[in-house]
């Protein structure tokens, strides 16, 4: 009797064990707008690597993203389009980067809807009277938008062009205003920009503003799955990630 009593609870050890082996966990990535397409191939490949992790994307400018996780937000991973927002996470211990290095750069552009007469070729160009309306980013809270301002800035028309701004909450709506020609022009990252059928890139932002485009990924330092939001961290910084990164148009960081 005594051996039987033994070799059930071994049993139900074991189905223990194989319960919490099998048990799945939920990871919620908040990541800049304009990582969207691929963060979401990123995450199919690693789900299917990872049977037993979920992952569930929350897409936004940085800018709003920094927010939420600074109200607590339940947000395991961060992954910026802003260095100098994702610093600030980290000095305020909220986000923990282990690997505190680039993940991949972008390149800011100028585009124009596919369709249209090609007016444009440059930024000077966007003085021109038939040039009504030009889409940015919010700058305060939208990276691409406060690089868009620098660019404009540098090229010395960011004060002539005050009454043509359409300003955007992140990104990817900046290209939906150019798409759907509610907007005659608009600057974006290079990566949207190729997402899309219905735009044409006229000019690229100098390397030197390029090169301060750089993503950056950490984990919520008050994440419940930390173990499984490292991995998935170091998973980015991947052979396998960098080939889709590659193939969605960034720049991958070396080492």
């Amino acid at each position: 009797m005594k051996k039987l009593a033994i070799y059930i609870c071994f049993i139900l050890l074991l189905a223990g064990c194989s319960h919490s082996a099998d048990k799945s966990v939920d990871i919620t990535i908040g990541a800049a707008a304009s990582m969207k397409d691929v963060l979401e191939a990123i995450g199919e490949q690693y789900e299917k690597e990872h049977q037993n992790i979920n992952l569930t994307f929350t897409f936004s400018s940085t800018g709003t993203l920094q927010k939420q996780i600074e109200q607590g937000a339940p947000i395991d991973v961060f992954v910026s389009a802003d260095p100098t927002a994702f610093e600030q996470l980290v000095e305020k211990k909220l986000v923990i980067a282990k690997q505190n290095r680039p993940l991949v750069y972008n390149e800011l552009v100028l585009i124009t809807p596919k369709q249209k007469a090609r007016t444009i070729h440059s930024l000077s160009d966007l003085q021109h009277p038939t040039i009504r309306s030009i889409a940015i980013g919010i700058p305060e809270t939208v990276p691409a938008g406060a690089y868009a301002k620098q660019w404009l800035q540098t090229a010395d028309v960011w004060e002539k062009l005050q009454s043509k701004y359409v300003f955007a909450k992140d990104v990817r709506q900046v290209l939906t205003y150019v798409e759907s020609e509610n907007a005659d022009c608009g600057i974006v990252y290079r990566t949207d920009a190729l997402s899309s059928k219905r735009v044409r890139i006229i000019a690229t932002a100098p390397r030197s503003l390029n090169r301060q485009i750089a993503y950056k990924a950490g984990v919520i330092a008050q994440s419940k799955q930390q173990k499984e939001a490292e991995r998935f961290t170091e998973y980015l910084h991947s052979k396998q990630a960098s080939r889709i990164f590659n193939k969605y148009g960034f720049i991958v960081a070396t080492k």
